[in-house]
């Protein structure tokens, strides 16, 4: 009988290992289908947003860190106008970028969200990770909403928080 439960563990232990594990898993296809061509002489206004998120906080002390799910949610908030979101990127507690998001612009339609997920396994953000967003609108349109949502949930315990973006351009 000993065996047998020792043979199924292995066997489980054996297929779990085998499971791809993806780190910030956003589908490069995923922006292709919002992809958009912007001409360089429009009327858009630019603007530039910082975006503080954490892949890891402190627990207890400064030698102890608990990992963090981070959403990073883009919100078109006008009811009447596309908005254009030109670069997504990821830095690390560092200041040194660890990816960018979408190659080219890409678009909302009014009232749209979309997002960036890092996943709770990845760490290389550290715990002062942060994005540069940058996106153009249309004359007399609302700014777009950055909100960064972290979670984490460890048995019967959750913990979650959001972050708001802030303009800098």
């Amino acid at each position: 009988m000993r065996i047998k439960y020792l043979s199924i563990l292995l066997i489980s232990l054996l297929f779990s290992c085998n499971e791809k594990k993806e780190i910030s898993s956003v589908n490069p296809k995923n922006w292709s289908k919002r992809a958009i061509n912007l001409s360089t002489k429009d009327s858009l206004e630019f603007g530039k947003s910082y975006l503080s998120v954490y892949s890891q906080i402190y627990s207890n002390t400064e030698h102890k860190t608990h990992n963090l799910t981070s959403m990073i949610s883009m919100r078109n908030i006008s009811e009447s106008d596309s908005i254009y979101l030109l670069r997504a990127e990821y830095y690390d507690t560092n200041g040194k970028s660890i990816r960018k998001y979408f190659d080219s612009p890409i678009f909302l339609a009014p009232m749209e969200t979309t997002e960036i997920i890092i996943d709770e396994i990845d760490v290389s953000g550290g715990t002062g990770s942060n994005f540069i967003l940058e996106w153009k609108i249309p004359k007399n349109c609302p700014e777009p909403l950055f909100e960064g949502i972290m979670t984490s949930t460890m048995g019967q315990q959750g913990l979650s928080f959001t972050t708001q973006a802030k303009r800098i351009k």
